[in-house]
């Protein structure tokens, strides 16, 4: 009897969890910047509400059509991780999986400079984090998810590099995955509740 409870015990501790360690860690973290980021949109909103005038009229506008463009890439990129895990999944560890997710760097890259030639002309016409509470909300949130950007394209870079090297798991794959989707998943509703007046 001891045998066959030592055989269930050894059949159990075998058993592999449901969610991935590595990507257990990386939905609490999501979950912990989702109430972040909900705190700066409640207090953008609460703040708007009380504004007589949205944007302040001495404030430069914010490029809604350029930003819309550049969205586009940001969007593409997330479309092209998705492709990068069919391919990684299916087996294509060293080709198609390295092409798709490099090219998902690229565009998330992209897009991340375009947000700071934006910024740096919004900087040039007056629009600073003291200009207003307009611009400090505008800083504050936007940049906030830049910061998130970036760090999400460092942990990408070192994937896309044990990709490329075949050394790469399949759970930090799917953690880097998460975060990325995380960052282009959360930007569409910045988008609206920040440029869209």
């Amino acid at each position: 009897m001891s045998a066959i409870t030592a055989g269930s015990i050894e059949a159990t501790d075998q058993r592999r969890p449901l969610v991935p360690s590595a990507v257990l860690g990386m939905l609490i973290f999501i979950a912990a910047e989702v109430m972040f980021f909900a705190a700066f949109v409640s207090a953008h909103m609460v703040v708007k509400g009380g504004s007589p005038v949205w944007p302040p009229l001495d404030q430069p506008r914010l490029p809604v059509v350029a930003t819309l463009i550049n969205t586009a890439f940001l969007l593409l990129s997330g479309w092209l991780t998705f492709v990068a895990n069919r391919a990684f999944r299916a087996g294509n560890r060293k080709a198609a999986a390295v092409r798709w997710f490099g090219l998902a760097m690229l565009s998330g890259t992209f897009f991340v400079a375009l947000q700071g030639v934006e910024w740096a002309r919004l900087l040039h016409y007056g629009l600073t984090m003291h200009s207003s509470v307009y611009g400090s909300f505008f800083y504050l949130i936007i940049g906030a998810h830049a910061l998130h950007a970036i760090g999400a394209l460092i942990f990408m870079l070192v994937v896309f590099l044990k990709l490329r090297a075949g050394s790469m798991s399949a759970e930090i794959f799917w953690a880097a995955q998460a975060l990325w989707y995380f960052v282009v998943g959360l930007w569409p509703l910045l988008f609206v509740v920040v440029y869209l007046n």
